[in-house]
């Protein structure tokens, strides 16, 4: 599931805590403002401001931009801003800055905000220190300097400035203006988390989560993801419900998944709605349902997320919830593959090399191999040592092939380890070698695949690369042909009707014969006619009719009931 660091700048909100001193006038004008009698405080402000208290102006300033006491009037909020500021109030110089970088009842420049927000920084107002490093961070107003920004940010952060502490945070985890360092981000994280910071808490979560500059430990992860949950942090919401899908820190509860990742996306939130698309196409915690998998896909995709992008793009491509549609497909990859998305970058690739929704074209499908190979996708570095392995649309090179199969095989992709193994087996592209054969298919077996369980199998029954062992050969021979290879069967077959290493049972080996038959095995085919001729019918019979039960999947049989070694 996906995880996302929370990365938004804000305008930090000055709030009215002033400090002053002991004028009973405006003293008894803040304690009403305290206990919520706006409207006596108001007045009483308004008289203290009216004899040019810059401190009384300040707060009439903010009453009329908030509508307390009296009707919001941006006008009358920018008039007492200027005759406080006129004074030197810092407080008032903050909220003029940000009503000029806001465009809030005064037509919007970032430059003249700049400038009244520098006067209150250099006077150490942490609100204007703080949106003075926004403004640098952003090149908004001045020239973008993260070096700058970081200044800006520390002496903000130094005193307590909860998003200054977290923005500082960003940037060491980015490395912008600084040397990324992910345990000096978690100490600036966890400084805003503890003052309530709901943003600073979910990445302080996110730490934890990954084991970035902090031990691995997801049981903070989640303590921490949860407060700012609380606080209605979308991501935060996303993230738990990722580690319940994932079992981090809790047991694996794909339904409590579900609650949280829907609390996220009802917020509009795109990893949630991507996470949602992606639980109803594979059937987690909910019935499958590609359409219901589609129109959550199109609500990420609306959003440029790009993993719902290349999602979408392989609906369309397999007609899954939507009718296939392989222009469609081909918009959706480009989207996602325009972001630098290594997977829908290979996908294109398929789509050039088959021909699918535009013309064939080896050349085009080279390219985006490489572009995703480039980013590591093994799946498309085994597409390009297929290219060099049968010279579709390049020359035949198998050093080449052995390269790339070598690149995919070592990220653990198990059709690239077996066609490795077959180029050391047969000596191509690369010295022959049977151990190094025998260690790749066996990696690949391990995973599952069927040639390379088959052809380790064979190995050991030649004793190539590997001790001779019949009893070992049949495990792999089974396991393979359990899976429907039809040489596996036919091999296995061939050990059944000789007695080597298992029970001699001819109508067993014809069984599997005929198994490998339909799967177009031509040895099969020959054996299968020739030991007809030895069994006699109700042997044939019953061969035929345990064929026709086996599913692939399931366990094949072992011993007949017809046949009887002679003795």
């Amino acid at each position: 599931m996906t995880i996302k660091f929370s990365t938004t700048f804000l305008y930090a909100v000055v709030a009215s805590a002033i400090s002053v001193p002991a004028y009973a006038d405006f003293d008894k004008a803040l304690s009403d403002y305290k206990k919520g009698d706006y409207k006596t405080a108001f007045n009483e402000f308004l008289d203290t401001g009216m004899q040019g208290d810059a401190r009384a102006q300040a707060v009439l300033g903010q009453m009329y931009s908030d509508g307390e006491g009296t009707p919001q009037n941006s006008q009358e909020a920018l008039n007492w801003f200027l005759k406080s500021a006129a004074q030197g109030n810092a407080d008032a110089q903050t909220h003029l800055g940000l009503m000029y970088a806001q465009g809030y009842g005064v037509p919007q420049s970032n430059q003249k905000g700049f400038e009244w927000l520098r006067k209150a920084a250099e006077q150490g107002n942490a609100d204007a220190e703080y949106n003075i490093g926004l403004m640098y961070s952003q090149g908004l107003g001045v020239s973008q300097n993260f070096e700058e920004a970081v200044n800006w940010f520390r002496k903000a952060a130094g005193q307590g400035n909860a998003g200054a502490q977290y923005s500082l945070a960003l940037m060491f985890t980015n490395g912008s203006g600084v040397l990324q360092d992910y345990q000096e981000a978690a100490s600036w994280y966890r400084k805003a988390a503890e003052q309530g910071y709901a943003d600073a808490q979910t990445n302080l979560g996110n730490l934890y989560q990954n084991g970035r500059g902090v031990s691995q430990n997801y049981q903070e992860a989640l303590n921490w993801y949860r407060k700012a949950a609380e606080q209605g942090s979308a991501i935060a919401e996303n993230n738990i419900g990722s580690m319940y899908y994932d079992g981090q820190g809790v047991s694996q509860n794909y339904q409590e998944a579900l609650n949280w990742l829907r609390k996220a996306a009802e917020k509009g939130n795109a990893e949630a709605e991507r996470n949602i698309g992606s639980m109803y196409r594979n059937g987690q915690g909910v019935p499958q349902n590609y359409r219901e998998a589609v129109d959550w896909l199109q609500k990420a995709a609306g959003q440029a997320q790009v993993n719902a992008q290349n999602s979408l793009g392989q609906l369309y491509f397999y007609g899954q919830g939507v009718p296939r549609n392989y222009n469609e497909a081909l918009s959706w990859f480009r989207k996602a593959a325009g972001q630098g998305d290594a997977d829908a970058e290979k996908n294109l690739g398929i789509m050039y090399r088959d021909g699918n929704g535009v013309p064939q074209n080896y050349e085009e499908a080279l390219r985006w191999f490489r572009k995703a190979a480039g980013q590591g996708s093994a799946a498309a570095q085994f597409c390009l040592g297929e290219m060099f392995d049968h010279g579709s649309g390049v020359p035949q090179n198998y050093p080449e092939a052995a390269n790339w199969y070598r690149q995919a095989a070592e990220q653990g992709d198990a059709d690239a380890q077996t066609n490795l193994a077959i180029l050391y087996d047969d000596g191509r592209g690369v010295p022959q070698n049977y151990q190094e054969a025998a260690n790749w298919y066996r990696q690949a077996a391990e995973q599952g695949d069927a040639l390379a369980q088959s052809n380790l199998g064979f190995m050991y029954l030649k004793g190539q690369g590997v001790p001779e062992n019949d009893s070992v050969a049949v495990l792999w021979f089974r396991k393979a042909a359990e899976q429907g290879h039809g040489v596996a069967q036919y091999d296995l077959g061939v050990l059944y009707n000789s007695g080597q290493a298992v029970r001699q049972d001819k109508v067993i080996a014809y069984t599997l014969f005929n198994l490998a038959s339909a799967t177009g095995d031509e040895s099969a085919i020959h054996s299968k006619s020739q030991l007809a001729n030895e069994l006699t019918t109700a042997q044939v019979e019953e061969g035929q009719t345990l064929s026709s039960a086996w599913n692939v999947g399931t366990p094949l049989p072992t011993k007949s009931r017809t046949w009887r070694a002679r003795r």
